[in-house]
């Protein structure tokens, strides 16, 4: 507990359980209940409510009005010991929702490192996300989501619960998606389709012209060849002649809801 080094405004509600780090600032009227630990240098602003059992990193920006960690839309849920736990420098922006895990799953949504929550967003009970990752303003997860590094979902995009979304996939605003996205992929529509490779992106992340050329060619096969999908993926396992072009026969190894078509 750090609580004389932090600025915490007097009209602030903070459980004696919480743990509070160094340079941390929490702003009117927001509340911080118990369980919750707040990592060195996080800024919580006002009328935020960080509910219960919530482990934060360091650098964390939260905007007014979100309310994180609070209980799992789970009819389910009977008030098991679940978390919610989140790394370091995201910024969840203004009426985001982030809920805590649940006993029937792996009990903890976990939210990574450098991720960026719009105003609005939602992410449900047990969904994990990697780094770098972006949800448009209003973009909702069903529980059990998995969205993997440096994937960005529109606005007010939609996804199917247990579903995944790879690496550097992009998907345009208002998206429906109720199957697998795989890794490089641009989907769009309701439902979501296919779209061809994110090449700017790519671009924008430093994979070069071959990297780029590789992954064309490995849509073709996934998506244009008539091939079934495990074939398909025995086809673009030879391709990878970079290790993170890799990500892509991997997660086509085990597609938890058939990928998207």
């Amino acid at each position: 507990m750090h609580r004389e080094s932090a600025l915490i405004h007097p009209s602030a509600i903070i459980d004696d359980q919480a743990s509070i780090g160094v340079g941390v600032t929490i702003g009117p009227f927001s509340i911080i209940g118990a369980g919750v630990e707040i990592g060195d240098g996080c800024e919580i602003g006002p009328h935020v409510v960080i509910r219960r059992n919530t482990r934060m990193g360091k650098n964390n920006k939260i905007f007014q009005f979100a309310s994180v960690g609070d209980d799992p839309q789970d009819k389910k849920y009977a008030g098991e010991e679940t978390w919610l736990e989140i790394g370091d420098n995201n910024v969840i922006r203004e009426f985001a929702t982030i809920n805590r895990g649940t006993a029937q799953d792996r009990g903890a949504t976990r939210i990574g490192n450098d991720n960026l929550l719009m105003a609005y967003t939602h992410v449900a009970h047990d969904c994990v996300l990697g780094n770098h990752t972006i949800l448009a303003n209003a973009a909702s997860l069903g529980g059990h989501v998995q969205i993997q590094d440096w994937a960005i979902l529109g606005g007010f995009s939609m996804v199917h619960q247990f579903t995944r979304i790879g690496a550097h996939s992009f998907a345009a605003m208002g998206s429906a998606i109720g199957k697998d996205v795989p890794p490089f992929v641009m989907v769009g529509g309701n439902p979501a389709v296919p779209r061809g490779i994110n090449a700017e992106g790519l671009k924008r992340r430093g994979f070069d012209a071959d990297a780029i050329a590789v992954l064309k060619k490995a849509y073709r096969i996934l998506y244009r060849s008539g091939l079934r999908l495990e074939e398909a993926r025995r086809q673009i396992t030879p391709l990878c002649s970079q290790p993170a072009l890799c990500v892509l026969p991997e997660f086509l190894q085990n597609p938890s809801r058939s990928i998207i078509r």
